[in-house]
């Protein structure tokens, strides 16, 4: 596959995830919210709490597309691996270690609050170690893409 077909798939998959993201935050989370105040009505207060710290784990997540956008970019200008790509893969790294970390903080938060179930917190540590395995294996990712970086720097001189 040529660099840039790679591109423009790796481009359409950011795109289609973007807009998954779109649908799960603002109409799925929304109506599952609702839909459980309707429910539960106890539980009414906690809605905006809840759908904001949702909503503060998009920023991140967003953050991290537009780097996997700038990435798709430098592949498809044939450099795939560039030092930029190396500082991009660190920062979507740092991205996800801090969007898993915010919503653990938040759920633990919200449990000292009584906003929160046990049970729900024990589902954030599974989601906050999905996260960290994400952002090692971007960091992981970062390091070799530098390295790489590095010997076609010297390559390139060598030539």
């Amino acid at each position: 596959m040529k660099q840039t077909a790679l591109s423009r798939w790796l481009k359409a998959v950011i795109l289609a995830v973007g807009l998954c993201g779109l649908g799960v935050y603002f109409w799925i989370v929304p109506t599952l919210a609702r839909s459980v105040t309707a429910q539960y009505p106890e539980f009414s207060g906690c809605l905006w709490p809840w759908l904001c710290l949702v909503w503060a784990t998009a920023i991140p997540c967003y953050a991290a597309l537009l780097f996997c956008w700038k990435i798709a970019r430098n592949i498809g200008a044939d450099r795939s691996f560039c030092a930029q790509n190396g500082r991009l893969l660190r920062w979507i790294s740092y991205l996800a270690a801090g969007d898993v970390a915010l919503f653990l903080l938040g759920n633990v938060v919200f449990l000292l609050l009584n906003m929160n179930h046990p049970s729900i917190l024990l589902a954030a540590l599974l989601i906050f170690l999905i996260g960290m395995a994400i952002s090692v294996a971007a960091a992981a990712l970062s390091h070799l893409v530098g390295k790489a970086a590095a010997l076609q720097e010297q390559s390139d001189l060598t030539i």
